[in-house]
Formats: C-alpha cells, sequence, structure tokens
C-alpha cells in the first residue's frame, strides 16, 4: 500500500468518510484520504490485537496479555481503558465498543476496510481461479494481495501478541509468494523467475521449498548444473545448520533433474476437448476422408449450431455462422465437415447448394428457392413465382421443423438473405470470400491456413507416412511453400502421390522457385493460380491496382501509412481500398492499422502486377516511395532520439514525406513496430538505384540494432547492401554500410570482426570524403579498443574522433567520444579525468535534450565513480541510466547496466542484490550480447553466489564463464582460474 490509503468513492452529502486500516506494515487508520492518530507505540498495539480478531470480543486481561506478557505493570488494566479510550475518540461512533468486560472493534463491510482482510478475500479468490483452471487471474490475484504489504507486519508495535503475529503474518506472506512463483513456472514464466528466487533463497535460506521452485526454474532456464548446484548447497547448509538432510521431495527432483526427467519440462497447453462424435446428414456432399485439423474451428462452429436446438437457445430465431476466407483455405471442406457432425441436431434435412458466388454467374436466390421448396416437399404448381413469395413460403415450409442449411461459396450477403430460415431450430452455414459483416445476427468466423503440424499432417495423409518419414525436413519445407494453404497442401501431395520416382526434395526444390511456384501448384482441375484469379476478376479497377502494387513490398507486412506511401494516395482512401481487400479475403488484416497477404497470394499479385500495371515504371515508382516513407520517417526518429546529432543533415534527400512525431516515445513505437517491414524495405532496395538510401535508412534506424531486438535481420540487410556496394565501386556508400556492420558485430560481441569492418570503413569515409562515417568509424574502433585492452591505439582514435565530430559541429558525437575516453582514462588508472570526461559528455547531452545518449553518459560516470569509490553515487547514475535504457527498449545497455550496478551491489558487500540484479543481467542479456559478455555476468553472479553461501552455484557459473573465456582466448580466463582454485592462485 505504500502508505497510502486507497481513495473511497465519492460520498452524498453528509455521510462520513469510510474507516480504512492497515496492519500489513505500520498500524495505521484513515477516514477517506486523512490519517487518524494511532497514538503511543502500547496504543497501536491494543489496536492491532483488535483489529486481528476480525470483531471479536477480547477480554481486558487477553489485552494486557497481548501487550506486555509476563510483565505487565501495576496501572495496566488502566492502561488499556486510557488507550481504548483514547482510539474511541479517534475513530468513528460504535467502531470500538466495550461489552463483557473486554473491546472489540467492528468494521461494516460497505464502510470500513482492513488490509488483511481484503488480503485474505484476494488469496481465496486466487485459489478459486487457480482450481478452475484460470492460472493468469490467480496469479493477478496474489500479486494485488502481496502488494497490500508495505514493509514487516506491525511494524515497531511492542509485546509478545505482536510478534507472534508478526511471525504468522511473514510466513503466510512467503506462502503466498511460494504460491505464485509456482503458477509463474507453469505459465512458463521460468527465467524471470530465477532472479527473485535467488534473492528469497538467500534471504530465506533454510526454506526448502523455495530452494525447490530455484532449482525447477534454473532446469526450465537449461541452467541444469546450477540447479543441482543449489541441491548441494542446501544439502551441506542443512547439515551445517540443523544436521538434518534435505525433505524427499527435494531429492526427488535432484534425481529427476540428474533423469532429464520429460516431466519437468515447460508445461504445455492443455490438451484441446474432444469434439463431438461424427455425424452424417444425408443431402449433403461427402466429407473429405483426409480432414485433418481445424479443431478450434470445428469446435467454435458446432457449437454454434448446437444452440439453435439446445434448451439454452430456446426463443431465438436461429443460428448463422458465415465462415470467411481466402480461396483454398479450405471454407466448404470445414463447413461440410461439421455439417456432418451436426446432423443428429437436425434431423429434419439438410439443405446444401453451391451459390457460385467466386465465379462470373452467381446463382439467383429464386432458383435455389425453387430447388429447396421442392426438395422440402413442396409441389411445383405450389411453387410461387416472385424472389419475396419464395422467401416467405420457404420459411412457413420451415416453420417447426429443425433443418440446417448449408450456403456454400456465397456472392454477398444480399445473395443470402433470402435463403435463411426464419424459424427457431434451424441453422445456416454459409461459406465465402467476403466478410459478411452486413449479414445481421450473423456469427463471423474468418478462416485462416492450417498451422504447420496440419498442414504436415494433411501432406502425410496424402503422400503416405513411410515417404515422409525419411525426409520429415523436405516436407517441412514443402508444406512452408505452400504458405499451409491446404488446396496449395493438397495439390503438392497428390502431385508426389501421383509419381513413385519423385522423393520429397525434388518436390522441395521445385517449389522453391517463387517464380515458378504458382506454376507448379496445379494437378488436374485444381489449381491455385486459378482460384485467385476468380477474387482478382471481380476487383474494381482501384482495388485491383492497390492489390498488385502492395503485393510488391516484401515485409511480413504494411501499415497503413506505408500502403497510402506506396499507393500515392490519402489515408482515409487507402483504408478504404484495403478494408475492401480485406473483406474479399485477398488480404488480411493482422492488427489494427496493419495488413498483410498470404505468401502466395503475395506471388499472384506480383504476376498481376509483372502483367497488368502499365506503365511498367509504376512498379519502381511505388517502391521508391516506400523506401522514402521509411527513410523520411526513421530520420525524424532519429532526430528526436538524438538532438543535435548531425547524421540526419547528410543522409539521402526524399522526395515523398514520411510521419512526423512530437515525442520520443510514440517514435520509437514506431520503429520497433516498423523493424521487420523497414529492413525488408532495406533488402529489396539494394539491387538498383535506392542502394544510397537505403543504406541512409539502415544508419537512421541504428537502434534496431543496438537494441539486440532485430540485430540478426539488421546485419543481413546490412551485408547485402555492403555487397551490391563493392560491387558497382561505390565508396561513399560502402563506408556507410560498413560503419553500420561494426555496430551489429560489437553487439553481438564480435570485436575482432566489429574491428575489420571499422578499419576498412576508415578508409572508404576518408576516399569519399564523407565527415559522417569520417567521424563515427574512429569513435567505433575506440570503443573496440576499449574492449580488446588496446588503450593507447583507443585513446588516440578517440582523440580524434573528438576532433572530427568538433569540426562537423556535431555535439551529441562529440560527447559519445568523450565518454568513451573516459573508459580509457579510468582503464589506464586516471580515475579522476575519467570522471570530468564523463560528466563533460553527460553536460553536452543534456543541453542538447538527448536522454538516450545521455544514459550511455551515465553509465560511463557510473563506472568510473565506481572505481573512485563513491558507490553511492554510482548507484544513482547507473539507475538512472538503467531507467531510460528500459524506456528506449535498449536491451543490450539495460542487461549491460544490471551488470554494473551488481558490481557496484559487490562493492558495497550486498550480496544478495548483487546476485538478483546478475540475475536479471543474465534474462535481460539473453540472445545477445556474444559470449564474452555473458561471461563477465556469469563471473559476478558466482562472486554474489558465493558471498550467500551458495558455493555450488558460484562454481557452475565460474565453469561456464571460463568456457566461454577459453574458447575465445579472452584475458578473463585467469581471473577465473583463481576464483576456482584460490589456493592455486595464491
Amino acid at each position: 500500500m505504500d502508505g497510502v490509503p486507497r481513495v473511497p468513492e465519492q460520498r452524498r452529502a453528509g455521510e462520513s468518510a469510510a474507516l480504512r486500516f492497515s496492519v500489513l506494515g505500520p498500524v495505521r487508520a484513515w477516514r477517506g484520504e486523512d490519517s487518524l492518530p494511532t497514538g503511543s507505540p502500547q496504543q497501536r498495539a491494543l489496536l492491532a490485537a483488535l483489529l486481528l480478531r476480525e470483531g471479536r470480543t477480547a477480554t481486558s486481561g487477553e489485552l494486557i496479555d497481548a501487550l506486555w506478557g509476563e510483565e505487565s505493570p501495576p496501572q495496566a488494566l488502566a492502561a488499556v481503558r486510557t488507550y481504548a479510550s483514547r482510539l474511541r475518540k479517534a475513530l468513528d461512533p460504535g467502531v470500538l465498543i466495550s461489552e463483557s468486560g473486554g473491546y472489540a472493534i467492528r468494521l461494516a463491510a460497505s464502510d470500513s476496510s482492513l488490509d488483511l482482510a481484503e488480503a485474505q478475500e484476494l488469496a481465496a479468490d486466487a485459489e478459486k481461479a487457480k482450481h478452475s483452471g484460470d492460472l493468469c487471474s490467480a496469479r493477478d490475484l496474489l500479486n494485488r494481495a502481496l502488494g497490500l504489504w508495505d514493509g514487516e507486519p506491525l511494524a515497531s508495535v511492542p509485546g509478545p501478541y505482536a510478534e507472534t503475529q508478526r511471525a504468522r503474518l511473514d510466513e503466510w506472506r512467503l506462502q503466498l509468494l511460494e504460491s505464485r512463483l509456482d503458477m509463474d513456472l507453469e505459465q512458463g514464466c521460468h527465467a524471470e523467475a530465477v532472479s527473485e528466487l535467488t534473492a528469497l533463497t538467500a534471504a530465506h535460506p533454510l526454506r526448502e521449498r523455495l530452494r525447490e521452485l530455484l532449482m525447477l526454474a534454473l532446469y526450465r532456464s537449461g541452467r541444469q548444473a546450477e540447479a543441482l548446484a543449489v541441491y548441494a548447497d542446501t544439502r551441506r547448509l542443512l547439515a551445517d545448520e540443523l544436521g538434518v538432510d534435505p525433505r524427499p521431495g527435494l531429492k526427488e527432483l535432484q534425481q529427476r533433474i540428474l533423469q532429464a526427467d520429460p516431466g519437468l519440462a515447460e508445461p504445455s497447453a492443455p490438451a484441446a476437448e474432444p469434439t463431438a462424435a461424427p455425424v452424417r446428414p444425408a443431402q449433403l456432399p461427402a466429407t473429405v476422408t483426409d480432414f485433418t485439423g481445424r479443431a478450434s474451428f470445428v469446435r467454435e462452429l458446432s457449437d454454434v449450431l448446437a444452440s439453435a436446438s439446445s434448451a439454452e437457445g430456446e426463443g431465438q430465431v436461429m443460428a448463422v455462422s458465415a465462415l470467411a476466407g481466402i480461396g483454398g483455405v479450405g471454407k466448404t471442406t470445414l463447413a461440410v465437415h461439421v455439417a456432418h457432425q451436426a446432423r443428429t441436431a437436425f434431423p429434419d434435412g439438410q439443405l446444401y447448394v453451391d451459390l457460385q458466388g467466386a465465379g462470373q454467374r452467381a446463382a439467383e436466390p429464386e432458383t435455389v428457392l425453387g430447388a429447396f421448396l421442392r426438395a422440402l416437399g413442396t409441389a411445383d404448381s405450389s411453387i410461387p413465382d416472385s424472389l419475396e413469395e419464395r422467401s416467405a413460403l420457404y420459411r412457413s415450409v420451415l416453420d417447426g421443423r429443425r433443418v440446417l442449411v448449408l450456403l456454400d461459396n456465397a456472392r454477398d450477403a444480399a445473395q443470402v438473405r433470402p435463403l435463411l430460415p426464419g424459424t427457431e431450430g434451424c441453422a445456416a452455414l454459409v461459406t465465402s470470400r467476403v466478410r459478411m459483416v452486413d449479414l445481421a445476427g450473423a456469427h463471423l468466423v474468418d478462416l485462416d491456413v492450417m498451422s504447420p503440424e496440419e498442414a504436415l499432417q494433411l501432406f502425410t495423409k496424402i503422400v503416405g507416412e513411410e515417404r515422409v518419414a525419411s525426409e520429415r525436413e523436405a516436407a517441412l519445407d514443402v508444406v512452408a511453400a505452400c504458405g499451409f494453404l491446404p488446396l496449395a497442401i493438397r495439390i503438392a501431395a497428390s502431385r508426389l502421390a501421383a509419381r513413385r520416382t519423385w522423393t520429397v526434395s525434388v518436390l522441395a526444390a521445385k517449389l522453391g522457385d517463387e517464380r515458378r511456384r504458382l506454376d507448379e501448384l496445379q494437378a488436374g482441375d485444381l489449381a491455385v493460380k486459378a482460384t485467385f484469379e476468380l477474387g482478382y476478376g471481380q476487383l474494381e479497377p482501384a482495388q485491383a491496382r492497390a492489390f498488385r502494387l502492395l503485393g510488391l513490398a516484401d515485409g511480413p507486412d504494411i501499415s497503413l501509412a506505408a500502403a497510402a506511401a506506396v499507393l500515392d494516395l490519402p489515408i482515409d482512401d487507402t483504408e478504404d481500398l484495403l478494408e475492401s481487400l480485406v473483406d474479399t479475403s485477398l488480404l488480411e488484416s493482422a492488427a489494427p492499422g496493419r495488413y498483410r497477404y498470404h505468401d502466395l497470394v503475395r506471388l499472384y499479385a506480383r504476376a498481376c502486377a509483372e502483367r497488368d500495371e502499365q506503365p511498367p515504371s509504376e512498379r519502381d515508382a511505388a517502391m521508391s516511395r516506400l523506401l522514402d516513407f521509411y527513410l523520411a520517417t526513421a530520420a525524424g526518429v532519429y532526430a528526436i532520439e538524438r538532438p543535435g546529432d548531425r547524421l540526419v543533415d547528410h543522409l539521402e534527400a526524399t522526395e515523398h514525406p514520411g510521419l512526423v512525431f512530437d515525442d520520443r516515445h510514440p517514435a520509437q513505437d514506431w520503429l520497433y513496430a516498423e523493424a521487420n517491414a523497414l529492413l525488408s524495405c532495406v533488402r529489396q532496395s539494394v539491387a538498383d538505384s535506392r542502394l544510397r538510401r537505403a543504406v541512409d535508412l539502415l544508419w537512421a534506424a541504428k537502434d534496431l540494432a543496438e537494441s539486440g531486438a532485430n540485430s540478426r535481420e539488421y546485419e543481413v540487410a546490412a551485408n547485402a547492401a555492403l555487397e551490391r556496394a563493392r560491387a558497382i565501386g561505390d565508396a561513399h556508400t560502402a563506408g556507410r554500410a560498413l560503419t553500420t556492420l561494426t555496430d551489429v558485430h560489437l553487439v553481438a560481441g564480435r570485436f575482432d570482426q566489429a574491428d575489420a569492418a571499422a578499419v576498412e570503413a576508415m578508409h572508404m569515409a576518408q576516399e569519399a570524403d564523407d565527415p559522417v562515417a569520417s567521424c563515427w568509424a574512429p569513435n567505433t574502433r575506440g570503443i573496440i579498443a576499449i574492449y580488446q585492452s588496446r588503450h593507447a591505439e583507443g585513446e588516440q582514435y578517440l582523440t580524434s574522433a573528438i576532433e572530427n565530430f568538433r569540426s562537423n559541429k556535431n555535439r551529441p558525437g562529440e560527447a559519445s567520444a568523450l565518454c568513451n575516453l573516459s573508459r580509457i582514462h579510468l582503464a589506464t588508472g586516471r580515475v579522476d579525468s575519467a570522471v570530468t570526461l564523463a560528466q563533460q559528455g553527460i553536460d553536452i547531452y543534456d543541453s542538447t535534450g538527448n536522454a538516450l545518449r545521455g544514459a550511455n553518459g551515465r553509465y560511463a560516470l557510473g563506472l568510473a565513480l565506481t572505481r573512485n569509490g563513491d558507490l553511492g553515487s554510482a548507484t544513482e547514475s547507473l539507475v538512472e541510466a538503467l531507467e531510460t535504457f528500459r524506456d528506449s527498449r535498449q536491451r543490450l545497455w539495460e542487461g549491460m547496466t544490471l551488470f554494473r550496478l551488481a558490481e557496484v551491489d559487490l562493492a558495497a558487500r550486498r550480496a544478495a542484490q548483487a546476485a538478483s540484479n546478475a540475475e536479471m543481467a543474465l534474462t535481460v542479456l539473453r540472445g545477445i550480447g556474444g559470449e564474452w559478455r555473458r561471461g563477465l555476468v556469469l563471473t559476478v553472479l558466482g562472486r554474489a553466489l558465493n558471498g550467500i553461501g551458495q558455493t555450488g552455484r558460484a562454481q557452475v557459473c565460474w565453469r561456464e564463464a571460463l568456457g566461454i573465456y577459453e574458447e575465445l582466448g579472452s584475458p578473463e580466463a585467469a581471473e577465473v582460474r583463481s576464483l576456482l582454485n584460490p589456493a592455486a592462485a595464491a
């Protein structure tokens, strides 16, 4: 509660504000927002004793024992009466009452509250949620309960009763923590739990349940050796402190870890409930014998159909499900399968019609109604002529019957409406390529492609288990090339099944050529391209143009703003077009404001663009507008994050605008949301005249590499740009591409590769007379020299970088080089000047409002202050940097700052806190930063664990760090050997 009562709801005039009490911390009372006096420590002890009795009366003797025990003063009874009188005056009338020679506090649930009672209620609700299987709610409820603690319960309250209750409440809080951590592990949050459990086991070393949870969390995080070391530490500690062995559960867990018991793996999702037994209506098309997967859709549609005849569904007119999706996604197959299963619910018949809505001549509703009426027993002579009369008679004939109507391949809602039953007990299933948002009362279902597992199952059923089992990887390549589209998988599998001399690998190779893929996906009268052609042929000219041009972009999806740039249209017009394409199922809505193609539909859209887009130069113009959009927007983001940085003045000019942001946070949100699409645009643009803009876009988006979140994709794009620049002899572009690659190598901890790239970048920058690369390349070489302990060289590079930045009037660049030079001075023993240089860099950053880079300056200052022994200021500087790195999504620097904080904690003899920070650093740096940095963190974690008595885990960490350093040939190996074998070092 942090000492602040929750603000009660507004009360009517004349009512007093609600009372609230706390015992899960200092004993306090409030009326509304106003704190009430609770008196001396003994008076608070009396208040606590009464509150903890939950309304039951406590006699005077019981209260005296609670406050003083066996050493009560002579005037104890008078003192109790005085305390009670004072409390009565402070509280509302009728709250503290006297009865039967004692006292009680009676809290009306509607007006008053006790934090302990609230915690108990939350814990009970959490238990109910857990038993019902809702672990997310249970965890949330427990976290809310734990959040009510405000330090030590009954803090500073004297007396034996308070001491007993304090111990009870502390124990209960630990039990709640253990329960919540157990749920954390059940939901796969093992890596995050390690840090918290490490700190808790340090604080409660003899609590075996916490040790057990820590072992399990470490094991599931891939740290088996550390998990076993926890057991060894626990056994030694219990033997030394208590002379006992670990309890059987802990021993059993150790054995299961040793045996790599599969039962200890991360819990999987609950198994899907079995679907209803298959049923077969008489008048429906036959279901396919190899129907595969779609379990969730089958359940969803079956539930809707079942509601038409269930007791709960009485009174509703009918059940209608409209199933939409791209051509070839399996709408008809699924609908027929579900209809067969629902036969027993519709004993009066099942009607089916193919409405041919995807073709040029869709079925007329009048004709369909005539056929339906005849199927329902109506004589031809009784069937009226008009649509309205036929529809009315159709509904009359169905009255009192339970009939299922399957309307397949509908054109639109207008075609479907006259064909819907109008009476309860009936249901309709509709399939269409169009989302029928205007079909009132319909349950809309969007059918997506198969999951990889379902796709492989379908392929295997058609081809045969024996052929697929020996080439499983090739089979996965085939279904992936098919985009997991059922029709494409069926065609590919059928072709393979008919050619006994082909292997799965042969088919995979044929489908690997994107330009030939659609031609390969045809067999007999089945063809993926023909299915798409039906939908494309029905588009309006503006829709068709948008469909073609948007398919040119390589990204996994595209934002509305980027699409508007491609189409050269206003946002509102673009949104209307894209949403209309979504309604036809030729485009998917990936998220609000984002759109994507199915892979095969994208190939088809590109084929249409090559065939139909006139003049052909419009394709290049569209992609140029997209690149301009990304570059202009990314340059604006860079300028917001790095005020005063001159890079934006040296980027290639753009003809088309981008987005404009006023605040750093939405700008960063845009950059990370667009990361994959932006980098795809770079890769797509390097092969032509857009190369220079593509490389400049990489540089403007360098946060994607520095954060570690998109380093791999960024590196691929940078290498592609570099290869092209070298091929055409463009030194300017090659130098900039090399500079971006240097950053990637640095983030990954590949220092030799980073230095090689930086050396070449400097040469290229000098050859091209590029002022930007000429500044940043020596700065980067100085950073690399720090990591490789080449301090004299590093100082030369950084001094040169400072001069270049000053010549270019790039103040933030100058600050960066100053902070890096600070680290050189620190490494060479010039601690005072290291502090001064870092502070100079920070002053520049702060003067330009450069918060993100200012965090790097505070990181450097924190290192210097740590070495200078000013641990308090070092912590303050590093914590400030940490908050900025987290806020800016700079995972690499967030993790390294946590590591540096752990070093400060060790220097301040806070071993448990050091272990917690080091654990968090390992979690944040997972997958980024490289092995050398991981070795640094493991070394410090080992020191911290050794400091809290977990020597087994410490040894495991040091051995892993030593292996890293020996493989890299790093000098840090010597230090770790001395930690592992201190006697030899001595």
